[in-house]
């Protein structure tokens, strides 16, 4: 009988947390699901992404023409991991890849069948796509130039989110993705004001590029429906792209319509590379074929993804200054939300965080603590023998400046004054109490400050009781 060990029950992810797109598929109905297990390449995708003991179970019930009893597969199951798989009959449950709550296990059909056909190579389906036939014109893209391209177009949004709004013109993204950004919440415009980054950009710049990407993707297909897209066949083109061979032209023919717009949208983002827009002929980038794998998205890029947070670049000293070994722009343009670059050397970066450099990145809407903690993820090599990592000195200071800006907050609301007596201003302030409106009072100076949203019923109070002389 086999068994789950320890190693085999843990997730691919360090934290056991499940991959992010999960979540998304069991909010699907049973239909639109099934519907998506008809392609080979989508049920291979989502078994990549389901963790190692979810992956297991399915492996074991693939290959077997009948259902098998719930007592049969938990005896598999040694007791100090049965909450782990109670949890993942939970999460293939959702998925509808197993039935609800019935006394014997059996893989929905279609996905079965899909997946076979996707380990097997059986089928005609074009699921995986179509490879283009041989051009004697053009030969295939390098890879090279493939990942050069990718890093291109990913930097641009990432070197565009930290540098709008700071006097500087990086290159423009797409207004497709501009309005990704707007709609995602990572970037925002006050009152007009050109975008600018918001705090939860700045969190999303601390996550690997693979996090980023699905954090974007995830965005993209909720915007499915707004824009009359077929969710099914959106996800089918993600999970076709993420089983294609890097390297390799394939054919447009086969897609659908909706899948055909895609391309220009994914080619913003730098998942596909096409020699011209109304070209018959395109190729993945490293981003798409390793969306549903542990590879690196960008094993090239110098960004602010999983690359430079192994190696680590930045060094910080007790008097607040500030070392970066990096000649990348994006970096530097990232550390200059919230610190006073003084000067710029070819591998070298120097500067210091300050009052002022810590004030204007609160005022991006980025916190102390996501400060302190994109240090502490970039920290370098060097810096990792202190205990602790950063200086205490600097944290709290950092601490210190942010409750510095939030001592004081202001509200809209109006001032009532000016009562001809005591009683009259006690019985107007008891009628603000019960609305829940009063901000400040004063019964010395028989005063009180309201709110915006009250101002209609304590007005209209007033002249009912002075027979409308307020």
């Amino acid at each position: 009988m086999p068994s789950i060990s320890p190693a085999e029950a843990s997730s691919d992810t360090p934290d056991n947390t499940p991959h992010a797109l999960l979540p998304f598929l069991q909010t699907q109905s049973q239909n639109t699901l099934t519907r998506l297990y008809q392609s080979p390449s989508s049920c291979l995708s989502i078994f990549r992404l389901l963790a190692p003991l979810e992956r297991q179970m399915v492996m074991n019930l693939l290959w077997l023409e009948s259902s098998i009893a719930v007592a049969t597969m938990a005896t598999w199951v040694i007791q100090e991991h049965q909450k782990l798989y109670e949890n993942a009959l939970t999460t293939l449950a959702r998925l509808h890849i197993l039935p609800h709550h019935i006394a014997k296990l059996a893989l929905n059909p279609t996905f079965k069948t899909s997946l076979r056909q996707a380990i097997t190579g059986g089928g005609t389906t074009g699921s995986f796509g179509v490879p283009s036939q041989k051009d004697d014109k053009h030969s295939p893209p390098d890879i090279k130039v493939l990942d050069g391209y990718a890093l291109e177009r990913w930097e641009t949004i990432l070197h565009y989110m930290v540098s709008s709004g700071m006097g500087q013109a990086p290159t423009k993204p797409s207004q497709g993705v501009l309005y990704l950004l707007q709609r995602s919440g990572l970037m925002a415009s006050m009152r007009g004001a050109p975008l600018q980054i918001t705090s939860t950009g700045f969190q999303f710049l601390l996550h690997s590029p693979h996090a980023q990407l699905w954090d974007l993707l995830l965005e993209y297909l909720a915007m499915a429906d707004e824009r009359r897209m077929d969710v099914v066949e959106v996800l089918s083109f993600l999970f076709m792209l993420s089983t294609m061979e890097l390297g390799r032209e394939y054919s447009t023919e086969n897609l659908s319509d909706t899948q055909k717009a895609m391309l220009e949208d994914l080619r913003d983002y730098g998942l596909v590379w096409q020699r011209k827009p109304t070209s018959k002929r395109f190729s993945p980038t490293r981003l798409s074929t390793t969306l549903t794998s542990s590879l690196p998205p960008l094993p090239t890029s110098t960004g602010t993804g999983s690359g430079s947070q192994s190696e680590g670049f930045i060094v910080l000293e007790t008097n607040y200054r500030i070392y970066a070994y990096t000649d990348n722009p994006l970096q530097t343009a990232v550390l200059n939300l919230f610190v006073s670059l003084k000067y710029r050397f070819p591998n070298l970066v120097v500067g210091s965080v300050t009052r002022d450099s810590v004030r204007k990145a609160l005022t991006n809407g980025i916190s102390a603590e996501q400060i302190i903690s994109y240090l502490t993820t970039h920290a370098h090599p060097q810096m990792r023998k202190n205990k602790p990592l950063l200086p205490v000195t600097v944290q709290d200071q950092i601490r210190l400046w942010e409750l510095e800006r939030n001592r004081l907050k202001s509200r809209e609301g109006y001032l009532y004054k000016d009562f001809a007596s005591l009683a009259d201003y006690e019985f107007v302030l008891n009628y603000a109490k019960e609305l829940d409106v009063v901000i400040w009072e004063s019964p010395t100076k028989r005063c009180f400050f309201g709110s915006s949203e009250g101002h209609a019923n304590i007005k209209g109070f007033i002249e009912r009781r002075t027979g409308g002389q307020a």
